[in-house]
């Protein structure tokens, strides 16, 4: 069998698809850019057709660049943003509305309503998660509610409702296969991750229908075939993880205690805690970091909503550089005696916050403040949000969390930033030669139930670091600019217990 394995890597502001061969090299590429929706404050939607249109042109792209067949390839590994909520009708495929993405905060109120009622610690200790706008479920009772004749027909049994992993993938199988993996199924506040399925008291809690649910399987396991009409082809779907579980995978991640942190859109810290499912004591969610051969293995995960979102936020809101990689010059060029702290609260702070009221804020402006001090701040305030991350799972795993973190997405590849990183840390910060590690990390996932890629040992061993940030800082600059964090992120926090 080819060792070829397609990787689809369905992310918030692009579909990226990828081709890689049995040595994890890189041979073809697609990727397409798609709109977002913003049509009231707070709120963020996706057309959930251009997420399907843009997974089929990506995968054609990739395959007629790297020279293959879809018979050359064996096995597909899907890997998406997570949260994002789609529901649609079984009989026609089509949408009933907008797909509601992760970063959406329309549901706060009702979060708040269920918080009052005293129900966040049971339904924390069932999915290991808060009670947030994030996650699916409350985003799913919207569009039941909020979308004409929606939940008639879902208590008919009309409708579906899946994580975007599982709307490409009733596509790809042209509407053969509802399912899902245990990763995706994790982040709804619908699964119970200690019994592994779907809790009925949860479904109880807000009002969903157990008949709109998918099936929950493995993260590597037969997802079914992929329709042989789109591509030329069948092709095997065979992996499915959310992305931040693909990239902890795509890491190489396998050991207890090791962390992993991708810069995208946002940021999401993940520290391997094996068969632990270890509850937090600091507002990090506990979660499903893979589930192999039927095998749970279990992780603390720190989500940061605002990363490469905030150099977005500088090019296109205050439009202070035409380019997004402009950001690292113009933050080296910066004035080093000014202490300026962007907090990106833009659509509220995640972890360890979780305050969805919170707003974005500047501190520490002066006269001198230029487009230079406030790029620097917008990457610094990446490593700062890290760092609250990193001191919540030491705190919570008691001190077993690894003492070296490894990076990923597109913001890794600025030195500048990683060696802030490492030495506001105080610990090395480790940047893989292939930094596609959530594409990998999917891609192993369908190689590895396929047969063709090695086990997880194997996999690890292929690892190879490009480079090791050591850090560099002394203890009192540290401990100053970490102090003046926190007090801006006080300052911003919007309950007044803060």
């Amino acid at each position: 069998m080819s060792g070829f394995v397609l990787a689809i890597d369905q992310g918030t502001t692009s579909t990226r698809a990828i081709v890689f061969d049995s040595d994890y090299r890189i041979r073809g590429v697609g990727q397409l850019e798609f709109p977002q929706h913003f049509p009231r404050s707070g709120w963020v939607e996706h057309d959930p057709q251009d997420l399907w249109r843009t997974t089929v042109e990506t995968v054609r792209t990739a395959l007629a660049q790297a020279g293959v067949s879809a018979s050359d390839i064996a096995g597909c590994g899907i890997t998406n943003q997570r949260e994002t909520t789609v529901l649609w009708d079984r009989a026609t495929g089509q949408p009933v509305g907008p797909a509601i993405v992760w970063q959406d905060r329309r549901t706060a109120d009702m979060c708040a309503n269920l918080k009052a009622d005293g129900l966040e610690p049971d339904i924390a200790a069932r999915t290991g998660l808060l009670l947030d706008p994030y996650f699916s479920a409350t985003k799913l009772a919207w569009l039941l509610d909020n979308i004409e004749g929606a939940r008639t027909k879902a208590e008919q049994g009309q409708l579906a409702f899946g994580t975007v992993d599982s709307w490409l993938l009733w596509n790809l199988t042209g509407g053969k296969v509802h399912a899902t993996d245990a990763t995706n199924a994790s982040r709804t506040l619908l699964y119970n991750i200690a019994r592994c399925e779907w809790d009925p008291e949860l479904l109880r809690i807000f009002r969903i229908p157990a008949s709109l649910l998918p099936e929950v399987r493995d993260t590597a396991a037969e997802f079914g075939t992929i329709d042989p009409a789109l591509f030329g082809a069948p092709i095997p779907v065979r992996g499915i993880a959310g992305d931040q579980q693909a990239a902890t995978v795509g890491q190489a991640c396998f050991t207890p205690g090791m962390m992993k942190s991708t810069y995208g859109t946002g940021c999401f810290a993940v520290l391997n805690t094996g068969s632990d499912l270890v509850p937090s004591r600091n507002r990090l969610l506990t979660t499903i970091a893979y589930r192999l051969d039927g095998r749970t293995t279990y992780a603390l995960e720190g989500s940061i909503f605002v990363a490469g979102a905030a150099v977005q936020w500088l090019r296109d809101g205050l439009k202070i550089l035409q380019r997004a990689d402009q950001s690292a010059a113009m933050a080296a060029a910066a004035d080093p005696n000014q202490d300026v702290y962007l907090v990106p609260a833009f659509t509220g702070l995640g972890a360890p916050y979780w305050d969805s009221d919170a707003r974005g804020a500047l501190f520490g402006l002066t006269r001198n403040t230029g487009p230079n001090e406030l790029a620097r701040a917008a990457l610094e305030a990446v490593c700062y949000q890290t760092c609250d991350l990193v001191d919540a799972m030491r705190r919570d795993w008691q001190g077993n969390a690894g003492s070296v973190l490894r990076v990923d997405g597109g913001m890794v590849a600025n030195d500048l930033t990683m060696q802030w990183l490492a030495d506001l840390l105080d610990a090395p910060v480790d940047r893989p030669v292939v930094l596609e590690t959530t594409s990998l990390g999917a891609a192993w996932l369908a190689g590895r139930q396929a047969g063709v890629w090695p086990g997880e040992e194997g996999f690890a061993a292929s690892w190879k670091r490009d480079r090791r940030f050591e850090p560099q800082m002394d203890a009192d600059t540290r401990a100053r600019k970490l102090a003046g964090w926190r007090d801006a992120v006080r300052r911003t926090l919007s309950r007044s217990e803060a």
